[in-house]
């Protein structure tokens, strides 16, 4: 099992690589035309009656940003520029060894650009001197066939990190996510939350997008707004990116279904009655000990997006597992309803946490509708009964599907656990504009089951959605109880 969770935390280590294989062809490459050019910081942030600590730490200046161009690649439709970017310093010397954090930012500009929105992808991946040896077929194909710039910015967050009086570990991934958690919990210093060097990162990215494309070595190309997309860690980055600048006019944030995320990992632990093997970085430093003091709900107003409700009002693409080993594929029931609209959402059947390859027709084809303003299609689902969803939609689907799941040991949809379980049925419209699906209650255990349904799209694309998984019976076989002691923090000491 833990095999297969590394294999898959691997697989995304970077948006893109979980999705293609990088290669580039008919590339001619440039030598290195640039020096180190000190970047202007943005003051692009979304307005609001009460900024917090994140807003803050993001739009603090900061001298070490800084970019560089270091290589050039030349095709027949596009430009590709590899930008060594110096996104800013966290903490210090004493607290961490690599406090200057640095990326790798490429960025895919068309030779005739069209519109002046620009799709930037959030991508992992370790520290390294040496630029990428290959951009992403993604990133040369949505450049070429909407027409805009395309960007995608690795090493978010940097890794790995060695932290002082940490034996001399070197984190990575949740290892370091969950260090920090344990440190503002203990001293409510904000700063040390990792979201927001990731988030901060992020904006600087697009700062440096702008401002290189607009000078001569770039084209003087104009961009002015983004779509953002990301996944797991950097799906949640997404989403705090989202929520602080107003550039970011629509977004896709993926396999990251933990939005309200203590009602969502109590139910975890009263599915599983215990914790998921893929969360032990955060068990191995007692973080779910915390899950209802005082101290975590304070860390949540700042990182879990579900506080920033109100500046959520742009279209929402979310696409996540029905087999994550990290979230349960109900999860989605302590958010969603709560999201303003647009939302749109797809459960991938089996799936695990690295999803699958026709994602990105999924993203090409939301991201060409907010380029060129195209409307969406429109539906709804409702669950009138245990065993039914209805779905009722304005758009004509070309495609509606029906996916059902069972476990008769447990209350488990894990892919790492069940396999691909999730078997098809195509639905016919019962009448004008209406799909019911219809599941029998399981002999003994759990049943998963959604509906998926493919709408064109814009240029001969297509949309993929999903109603949310709906799991039957609705009964949790354990019930999560706290610590009988509690920890004690910056607030309870």
């Amino acid at each position: 099992m833990m095999q297969q969770i590394l294999k898959n935390k691997k697989l995304l280590s970077s948006l893109l690589s979980i999705l293609i294989v990088l290669s580039v062809i008919g590339c001619a490459t440039k030598a290195p035309i640039s020096k180190q050019q000190k970047g202007v910081a943005s003051t692009n942030a979304r307005e609001t009656k009460n900024p917090g600590p994140l807003d803050a730490y993001v739009y603090r200046p900061d001298p070490h940003y800084s970019y560089k161009l270091v290589k050039t690649e030349e095709a027949d439709n596009f430009t590709i520029y590899y930008i060594n970017l110096t996104s800013q310093s966290w903490r210090s010397p004493e607290e961490v060894d690599r406090p200057i954090w640095t990326h790798w930012l490429t960025i895919v500009v068309p030779k005739k650009v069209k519109y002046s929105s620009a799709l930037l992808i959030i991508s992992g991946g370790r520290i390294s001197d040496e630029p990428p040896t290959s951009s992403s077929p993604l990133l040369r194909k949505v450049a070429k066939d909407v027409q805009t710039v395309v960007a995608e910015i690795r090493q978010i967050p940097n890794e790995p990190l060695v932290f002082a009086n940490d034996n001399d570990r070197k984190r990575t991934e949740d290892g370091i996510i969950a260090y920090n958690w344990d440190k503002y919990l203990k001293t409510g210093d904000p700063e040390w939350l990792t979201r927001m060097p990731m988030t901060k990162a992020v904006v600087r990215a697009m700062d440096t997008v702008q401002e290189f494309c607009a000078s001569k070595e770039g084209g003087k190309v104009k961009v002015n707004e983004f779509v953002v997309a990301g996944a797991s860690k950097r799906g949640w980055t997404t989403w705090t990116t989202t929520i602080v600048d107003k550039r970011v006019v629509a977004c896709v944030p993926m396999v990251i279904d933990l939005l309200n995320l203590v009602p969502s990992f109590k139910h975890h632990y009263a599915v599983y009655g215990g914790w998921a093997p893929a969360i032990n970085d955060y068990v191995e430093m007692n973080i779910m000990d915390w899950l209802v003091t005082p101290e975590f709900a304070a860390m949540l107003k700042i990182v879990d997006p579900y506080s920033y409700l109100n500046r959520l009002t742009m279209p929402k693409f979310l696409i996540n597992s029905a087999g994550d080993e990290f979230f349960l594929p109900d999860s989605w029931k302590f958010y969603l309803k709560d999201l303003p609209a647009p939302t749109y959402i797809r459960y991938v059947p089996n799936t695990g946490h690295g999803l699958k390859p026709e994602v990105v027709d999924s993203v090409s084809a939301f991201y060409k509708a907010i380029v060129m303003k195209k409307p969406l299609p429109q539906y709804s689902w409702e669950f009138p009964d245990d065993c039914t969803i209805v779905v009722k939609t304005k758009d004509k689907p070309s495609k509606v599907t029906l996916w059902e799941a069972t476990n008769p040991e447990a209350r488990d949809f894990r892919l790492n656990v069940l396999g691909k379980a999730y078997q098809a049925k195509d639905l016919t419209e019962q009448e004008k504009g209406v799909y019911i699906g219809k599941v029998s209650p399981p002999e003994k255990g759990w049943k998963a089951y959604l509906i998926e349904m493919t709408f064109p799209g814009p240029d001969n694309t297509s949309f993929t959605f999903t109603t949310p998984v709906r799991i039957v019976p609705d009964i949790e076989p354990y019930k999560y109880e706290p610590p009988a002691e509690l920890p004690k923090g910056f607030l309870s000491k």
